[in-house]
C-alpha cells in the first residue's frame, strides 16, 4: 500500500498597502506564494505548483499574481524602486597623483 498525495506551505513574501478591488478600502495587502509539493508517505519531495496571490486583509479577498508582479510589490512596498541594471562603475583614481 502506497500513501501520496500533495501538500500545500504559504510563505509571507511581504506586507503591502493598496486599494482593494473587491471592498474598494485602502488596506494592506499579504503577498503569499503558495507551493504545492508532491508528497510520498507524507514526505514532501517536488514541487507540483508555486503560485503568488495576494489577499486584502479588510475583506479576505485574494488575486493572483506573476512572479514579477509579486517582485515588483515587494519591492515597492519596501520602498526601493523596481530593480533595474546598474551601470558598471569605473575604477576610482586617486585624487592626488604621485602621492601614496
Amino acid at each position: 500500500m502506497v500513501i501520496w498525495g500533495w501538500r500545500t506551505k504559504a510563505f509571507l513574501l511581504g506586507m503591502v498597502t493598496l486599494l482593494c478591488s473587491r471592498c474598494g478600502n485602502p488596506a494592506a495587502q499579504a503577498v503569499h506564494k503558495l507551493v504545492t509539493k508532491f508528497t510520498l508517505f507524507f514526505i514532501p519531495l517536488f514541487p507540483v505548483r508555486i503560485k503568488r496571490v495576494v489577499q486584502c486583509t479588510f475583506c479576505g479577498a485574494e488575486g493572483k499574481l506573476t512572479k514579477e508582479q509579486a517582485e515588483q510589490l515587494i519591492a515597492q512596498g519596501a520602498g526601493q524602486p523596481p530593480a533595474q541594471p546598474q551601470p558598471a562603475q569605473q575604477p576610482q583614481q586617486p585624487q592626488h597623483p604621485g602621492y601614496f
